[in-house]
């Protein structure tokens, strides 16, 4: 099997502490600080080597941040080619309060890249041999609002596929396009169709109209603490997520989707893939800040989610 190829037009350094109570104006002294490499692409390849799958991570980054970032994706061993920019990567910051159990997200905008830079990235990725490209997170500024179907045209200009979690217009702009795999959440999916969608059937309706006008293989709904909707031309499911002790919803999106790519990477069926999505999302809710999921936790759940099915 073929590298599957991330791509994260807009990473971070990850931090991420706790703090007994949050106080405005007055210092908070912080524990258990860690620092992660991030971004959707490439927490999806951390996700991946950690399933034994293999990935190579691509993205764009910038100043003495983005040589952090280098570092922090070198001590995890991962594969990857760095897009130099001009402007700093963004440094995240998460804060969990143990007093309520609330966790704060400050996340930067990020940095403006110029044309020559994000075209600098498609440039490289369309040099690659792949079968697999997983492009999720959000676009950095200065980035054109069609860039995933560019994307998307590189991928099917090789046969490969592309798995996509984006927002906004340029979710709106994909889902006419056309993609192999494409996971909004239900927050994302409302922003596009101009509606709300919190009942059931009203998803399911929604999402199965925009399989049958577009051009999607097939679209799965992450849905928080209840799950996730499948939906593909010939069948819809829908399941809830493992019942676990949440500490942290960082990166568990990322983690879903990366585990299905690497199913269905490995030829296994959109259920079972999806079934995989789900036990890793989970498995991820169970960590604490920047921290993603545990092969052994993914594992464990897999298999109450066999028992649903």
């Amino acid at each position: 099997m073929k590298p599957v190829v991330t791509l994260t037009l807009n990473p971070a350094v990850d931090a991420s502490s706790a703090a007994e109570t949050v106080h405005p104006v007055r210092k908070v002294r912080t524990t258990n600080e860690r620092f992660d490499p991030g971004g959707g692409g490439i927490n999806g390849a951390r996700v991946i080597e950690e399933l034994g799958g293999r990935a190579f991570a691509v993205y764009l980054a910038g100043g003495n941040s983005g040589n952090v970032l280098d570092d922090l994706l070198d001590e995890l061993g991962l594969v990857y080619h760095r897009v130099h920019i001009k402007e700093p990567t963004r440094v995240s910051h998460v804060v969990f309060e143990r007093s309520s159990g609330h966790e704060y997200r400050f996340t930067p905008t990020g940095p403006t890249l110029e044309e020559r830079e994000w075209r600098s990235a498609l440039e490289f990725l369309d040099l690659l041999d792949f079968d697999y490209l997983l492009a999720s997170g959000s676009l950095a500024p200065g980035v054109p609002e069609d860039f995933y179907v560019r994307l998307e045209r590189l991928a099917a200009g090789k046969g490969a596929k592309l798995v996509a979690d984006t927002s906004g217009e340029p979710l709106r702009r994909l889902l006419e396009h056309g993609a192999h795999l494409v996971k909004p959440s239900v927050g994302e999916l409302e922003s596009v169709v101009g509606e709300s969608l919190r009942e059931p059937d009203k998803l399911e309706a929604a999402a199965k109209s925009l399989i049958e006008h577009g051009r999607l293989d097939m679209m799965t709904v992450t849905l928080g603490r209840d799950g996730a909707l499948l939906v593909t031309p010939d069948f819809t499911r829908r399941l809830p997520s493992p019942n676990v002790e949440v500490k942290s919803a960082v990166g568990s999106g990322d983690s879903f989707l990366a585990s299905m790519t690497l199913a269905l990477a490995r030829g296994a069926g959109p259920l079972h893939a999806f079934l995989d999505g789900i036990a890793a999302g989970a498995a991820t809710a169970m960590t604490v800040g920047t921290e993603l999921c545990h092969r052994d936790d993914i594992r464990r759940l897999r298999r109450e989610l066999d028992t649903m099915v």
